[in-house]
């Protein structure tokens, strides 16, 4: 009773605030994140009424396996972007950009603390700096897909968008891999080749060929079916089998063997949309399946915000100072890449603003980072403080960057309520 009261309580509170929020003209997934919140372990779930509310973070990550599936999802439509026929024209752009931005931003961020950490050595130490500058890497492909969905944006400027949140979510693996090898080496005094050079790059070749087995797989068992409804279920079926067999780890001698459920359920939803002949059709039912677990995420990822991060003035002003050097990293590795590369105009002067929401991928690097002990906590710590910025501000830059851009037409999304009258 206590979970189902919770998630309803969750949903029902995403969607009032988002009728606010499009008052405001603020984007939904925001409204979702500030419901998060409120019925978060810090406003209505310190009555500790169970059932009203989240009582507690440990009470809020129990719902984990919902943002799973829903990243799973997310993950599945991202995907979908990756048609040969859209690849043929942005393809080239969208690597050299996913990887030059990606990287650019590490550099800068790295460069930024480094400093910091010569200043205050005893405050700030040198394996904080560097695993924080690849978790900067990192950008929310959920919050730029829904922004993407809810307004429709359709253009040069989304077209390469979303291609480039995939690949620089696969290099911010990497990256984060290597910098998380570099900070433990620096701890013990021992360099570890195996986890800084072999094990990422298993992750990502080995996370791709799941995925494509998989994607080849439902095509096959998906031809069998003629009705929408169990085709939908197919789906449903393939991106909930694909997200389990993700999370399989084991150790083969020294190495140990992981996977990303992000790029297996991607590499998933790119096979299925480039052999399936009606997968468009299909993407858009399951979109159309998936608009409630979606809610639930954003509202549990900001109820999962932990607002005690405001106490500590140090992360505090870190936090801040890793913010503007992610912003400048994002922004001028973006611009940089995007001129070099002879986009269009509108690429060049907004992508960079759209890749700065960061969210379920850099909290999943911080997790990770907290193996540091001490050192990984205070990694933790301001990756929360970022993400909860981030994820406050950033889905409504996306959304003005690509009205701009003329990818969101100004009147927006249409009433279905209205079309039926």
């Amino acid at each position: 009773m206590q979970i189902l009261l919770s998630l309803s309580v969750a949903l029902f509170a995403g969607l009032m605030l988002s009728r606010l929020a499009k008052l405001l003209k603020l984007p939904a997934v925001t409204a979702y994140l500030v419901a998060g919140i409120l019925v978060g372990p810090y406003f209505l779930g310190a009555l500790g009424i169970p059932g009203l509310g989240f009582t507690s973070i440990e009470n809020v990550k129990s719902y984990s396996l919902l943002s799973d599936i829903a990243l799973g999802f997310i993950a599945f439509s991202i995907g979908n972007e990756f048609r040969l026929s859209q690849l043929k024209k942005t393809g080239r752009q969208a690597t050299i950009i996913g990887i030059f931005q990606a990287v650019i931003t590490t550099i800068v961020v790295d460069a930024v603390l480094i400093g910091i950490h010569l200043a205050i050595p005893d405050k700030f130490p040198l394996p904080a700096a560097i695993v924080l500058g690849a978790v900067a890497s990192a950008t929310a492909p959920a919050a730029t897909l829904m922004v993407v969905r809810q307004y429709k944006a359709k253009g040069p400027l989304t077209d390469i968008l979303l291609p480039v949140v995939a690949l620089d979510d696969a290099v911010g693996l990497m990256l984060f891999a290597a910098s998380f090898g570099v900070a433990k080496a620096l701890i013990s005094g021992k360099i570890d080749i195996i986890s800084v050079l072999v094990e990422p790059i298993l992750e990502i070749v080995l996370s791709v060929l799941l995925g494509a087995i998989m994607g080849h797989v439902f095509t096959f068992f998906e031809r069998f079916f003629h009705s929408r409804s169990k085709r939908l279920s197919m789906s449903v079926t393939f991106v909930l089998l694909t997200v389990g067999l993700s999370m399989m780890k084991f150790k083969v001698g020294g190495v140990h063997i992981g996977f990303s459920s992000l790029l297996v359920c991607m590499m998933l939803g790119t096979m299925f949309c480039n052999e399936c002949d009606v997968s468009e059709e299909l993407m858009d039912r399951v979109d159309r399946w998936t608009a409630p677990i979606f809610i639930l995420f954003f509202v549990l990822s900001g109820a999962e915000l932990d607002l005690a991060v405001f106490k500590d003035w140090i992360i505090v002003v870190i936090g801040l100072v890793y913010i503007l050097a992610r912003s400048a990293g994002k922004y001028s590795g973006a611009y940089i890449s995007a001129r070099a590369t002879k986009c269009d105009e509108n690429i060049v002067k907004y992508l960079g603003i759209t890749l700065l929401p960061q969210a379920g991928v850099a909290l999943g690097m911080a997790i990770k980072a907290q193996e540091l002990g001490e050192q990984g906590a205070i990694v933790a710590n301001i990756t929360l403080f970022a993400v909860l910025i981030y994820e406050l501000v950033g889905p409504s830059l996306t959304k003005i960057s690509l009205l701009k851009a003329g990818d969101i037409q100004p009147e927006g999304k249409t009433s279905a309520r209205a079309q039926k009258n």
